[in-house]
């Protein structure tokens, strides 16, 4: 039972043990509103027995005619889970001051993962996993009934979050923990029977986390981790108007304009089905780029463009393909890193080919972003990522939960290689061998 004067660590530990079995991971792959998705069906391609190396730790994998690096899933996604881990770790251990420290740090120096994910984001969801996987864990056992065994993890954050009661850090970890929840409720609303109180319940931990984050000014405290968290609540406020969703966006990137994940966000937020219309989607891009020129060149325009071009035809056909295009060689002009060059590659490959337009419905803008993916990997392709390619076949879904990173891998690894020996079938049709490797794409006669 709930006790005011039970330590938070022990609220949050006591719940985590009623409702998760092992380490609480998740047990199957989910969508932005928790059902299941099915992965994308690869297309094989057989690989040989034989290895190569190189930097990341790479595995390569052949057929005699195609050598393609791949990079270990185990090493490329590392990163990300130890400081998941870490955040975890530090909130069952109560050493809540230590984990402030650590976001805080991370916030300031804007520290950013190879793959764009904020340090200080990572720690603060590992921090709150073990109660919002608990109270996932108890919808879909259909535990919805014993609502009291489900907020006791919720209520140890609260009280944990009073004893910080003056850590601005701390206070923005819990309302990110009601955002979750919420989200939990809604995406539970179709599959449980009291569809009107789950909605309730989704609104309630919304109106909550912009209680915690009200007083909060994520702008003056020079911190993208608040300001993120705050346009995280819009989700929950469907009366915010254009303007404002808009602006609180541009105040984000201004925080931190090398993160490209803040423009890929205000992008969808200007879709008509969330608070935009495509002009305002057009105004933003162009407004974007103007304002990160120095950082990206003309890469914002392409980046508040991405993944709204993977969710919404209409915004495909409206694109600036020029001023798109000319984004995508900015970006790789500043950032030719493997880890983006997979991102962009498996995008023009992958999610485009995976998006609800059918191709009867296709258009010159995408057929041309399409086609971008053969400059990008004869020109820029060293190595594949497989965890890239894999996320690529589910448009990128930041909400996804994956079951077995190997597994997910897999099928992104697959995909990559059936893309390129597509790619390069004339070639290998007329007996010449394509190797890719760290000195680039060498293409040579048997």
């Amino acid at each position: 039972m709930l006790n005011k004067n039970t330590p938070a660590r022990d609220l949050i530990k006591q719940v985590f043990a009623t409702f998760l079995p092992g380490d609480g991971r998740a047990t199957t792959v989910q969508s932005a509103n928790r059902h299941p998705v099915p992965l994308a069906k690869p297309t094989t391609v057989h690989d040989s027995a034989s290895k190569r190396h190189c930097h990341g730790s790479p595995v390569g994998q052949s057929t005699e005619q195609l050598i393609v690096p791949i990079c270990d899933p185990a090493h490329s996604g590392s990163d990300c889970a130890a400081l998941q881990d870490q955040g975890q770790f530090l909130a069952r251990q109560d050493r809540w001051g230590d984990l402030s420290s650590r976001i805080a740090e991370a916030d300031k120096a804007r520290r950013n993962t190879p793959h764009g994910l904020p340090v200080a984001e990572l720690l603060a969801h590992g921090a709150r996993s073990d109660v919002v996987n608990a109270v996932e864990h108890a919808l879909s056992l259909g535990h919805a009934a014993d609502r009291r065994k489900m907020i006791e993890g919720v209520m140890g954050l609260e009280a944990m979050c009073v004893e910080h009661r003056d850590d601005p850090y701390l206070r923005t970890l819990v309302a990110l923990a009601h955002i979750d929840v919420a989200w939990i409720w809604r995406g539970y609303s179709d599959v449980l029977a009291i569809t009107v109180a789950n909605g309730q319940r989704c609104a309630a931990h919304f109106d909550r986390a912009a209680a915690l984050l009200h007083p909060l000014d994520g702008i003056a405290l020079n911190s993208p981790f608040i300001a993120a968290a705050k346009t995280a609540l819009l989700a929950g406020q469907r009366s915010a108007g254009t303007t404002q969703v808009a602006d609180d966006f541009a105040a984000l990137i201004d925080l931190d304009p090398d993160n490209h994940r803040h423009m890929r966000s205000l992008g969808t937020h200007m879709l008509p089905r969330w608070f935009g219309d495509y002009t305002a989607l057009e105004l933003e891009a162009r407004r974007t780029a103007a304002r990160t020129e120095a950082t990206w060149g003309h890469g914002a325009y392409a980046w508040v463009y991405f993944d709204a071009i993977a969710l919404d035809p209409e915004a495909c056909a409206r694109v600036d393909i020029n001023f798109f295009m000319d984004g995508l060689r900015d970006i790789v002009a500043r950032r030719p890193d493997q880890e983006m060059i997979n991102l962009l590659a498996s995008y023009c490959a992958v999610a485009l080919r995976y998006s609800e337009e059918t191709a009867a419905k296709g258009t010159p803008q995408r057929a041309e972003i399409v086609e971008a993916a053969e400059w990008l990997i004869r020109d820029h392709l060293r190595e594949i990522h497989p965890l890239i390619w894999a996320h690529a076949a589910q448009r990128f879904d930041n909400n996804l939960r994956i079951a077995s990173p190997r597994r997910f891998a897999d099928h992104g690894r697959k995909d990559a290689l059936a893309f390129i020996a597509r790619l390069f079938r004339h070639e290998i049709e007329a007996g010449q061998r394509v190797e890719f490797s760290a000195k680039g794409l060498r293409v040579t006669s048997n």
